[in-house]
């Protein structure tokens, strides 16, 4: 009884907690397509500038990738009126800090900084817009760089089990591609693949701009139309989704790791659109199944049987398919097999009964304090908003998705483990030290 009082009080303190932490937010158009998000909160002297571009890996051609995390590097380095490798520098001495992202779907720079540093960042960010330097020379040392930073990802253990999956779970869609590209692409690339990558993607109608903090809203749009409105309109052009065909039978892979020294067993699945509904239920059953020490798997596998080292679920959401994936390290003697056969009679619990009322309450506050936390700064607001506006087309979601994992019942949960999480629809990997390859 008193674990339910104490759910019930929780419940109370976060829903309290959400209706008065409401993002309100202003979203408008500039005459060139670029479409501006700005959000007020004027409790502390710090904004939020973010920028981000729809045109991630999946956008690149089968021969050609690695161009959009490489115009991450390229756009964020060096412009007309900036040298290379000056921005942080100046954005350090201003007392903020930034950096940029790329993943198979956006490209996005953001950046914190005391509010009084705004016409700053505004400039910075037209400045990427209006004035890129896209020549040889910029290209021949971004290519080392991007190198270096594979090298580098490469070189730490267990880093290539995404790109795995990926290559496995995708037969045509481009997420099949490696995220940071094939390097010999970007070294068989020649100067106009780069200006046409730029001119395909990288135009104000798909963009968005967030300034979220301390500002006056009417004082920051009129800055936002004196850096931005120059920037020069075009159409963006139309993305075809590839379609997969579904997986009805189970794939087995081999990877090979010469920075590990513990094999690890890695099950994935393809699931749907992150836009989806049964995507966040996807997210429920994996922070359900390993999200912390009192987790299913987890408490089986790792504290009861010792049959684990560690095991972990996530549901990897992508704008067009996502992956959801189980990952487990054998404990001693453990082999692979003996952890899928664990990992399998838990998700068969979930897809033949109801997870209890206890379980689902907890899952709930999960979210809703992750939903919480996701929402207390200004760079994670500007953040948010940028993603929900670019991937999902509606940027109110910031106040309005915890309601639909609110609305997600025990039922749904077994109905979408028994729809997707089945040994006929998954990947087998087995993720092997290099000195086991035969």
């Amino acid at each position: 009884m008193k674990k339910y009082i104490f759910f019930f009080l929780v419940s109370i303190f976060i829903t309290n907690n959400l209706n008065s932490q409401a993002v309100e937010f202003e979203q408008y158009k500039l005459d060139n397509g670029l479409t501006v998000i700005l959000h007020k909160d004027n409790s502390a002297p710090v904004i939020n500038t973010t920028l981000m571009f729809h045109v991630g890996a999946k956008n690149e051609e089968n021969d050609k990738t690695g161009f959009a995390h490489f115009f991450e590097h390229l756009l964020g380095k060096e412009t007309k009126n900036m040298k290379s490798g000056e921005w942080y520098k100046i954005l350090s001495s201003n007392g903020g800090n930034g950096n940029a992202a790329t993943s198979v779907d956006l490209t996005f720079y953001y950046a914190t900084m005391p509010s009084n540093s705004l016409q700053l960042g505004l400039w910075r960010y037209s400045e990427i817009m209006l004035h890129p330097i896209i020549d040889q020379e910029g290209i021949d040392i971004q290519r080392e760089a991007v190198k270096e930073e594979k090298r580098i990802r490469d070189n730490q253990p267990y880093s290539r089990f995404y790109e795995a999956l990926k290559s496995n779970l995708f037969k045509e869609h481009t997420y099949k591609n490696p995220l940071i590209g094939v390097p010999e692409h970007l070294d068989n690339a020649v100067l106009q693949d780069f200006i046409d990558f730029r001119n395909n993607f990288y135009m104000p109608s798909n963009a968005v701009f967030v300034v979220a903090g301390d500002i006056e809203i009417e004082t920051t749009k009129n800055l936002i139309s004196k850096y931005f409105s120059a920037v020069p309109a075009a159409e963006k052009n139309d993305i075809v989704v590839i379609k997969e065909e579904p997986i009805v039978k189970e794939i087995r892979a081999v990877e090979y790791d010469p920075n590990i020294q513990i094999p690890a067993l890695v099950i994935g699945y393809r699931t749907p659109s992150m836009k989806s509904r049964e995507a966040r239920v996807l997210d429920l059953i994996s922070t359900y199944l390993s999200d912390g020490p009192s987790s299913k798997l987890y408490k089986r596998m790792v504290d009861n049987n010792k049959t684990a080292l560690q095991v972990s679920a996530s549901n990897i959401g992508h704008e067009d398919y996502s992956m959801y994936y189980i990952l487990s390290l054998p404990l001693g003697e453990t082999s692979l097999e003996q952890l899928s056969i664990e990992i399998d009679e838990e998700i068969i619990k979930i897809q033949q009964n109801l997870i209890s009322e206890n379980d689902y309450e907890k899952l709930q506050n999960k979210f809703e304090n992750q939903f919480v936390n996701s929402n207390s700064s200004a760079s994670g607001i500007g953040v948010s908003l940028a993603q929900y506006h670019t991937l999902y087309g509606d940027a109110n979601l910031i106040n309005s998705e915890i309601e639909i994992y609110r609305s997600i019942s025990r039922d749904e949960i077994r109905d979408v483990a028994k729809k997707y999480l089945n040994t006929n629809q998954r990947l087998f990997l087995e993720y092997l030290p290099e000195n086991e390859k035969k």
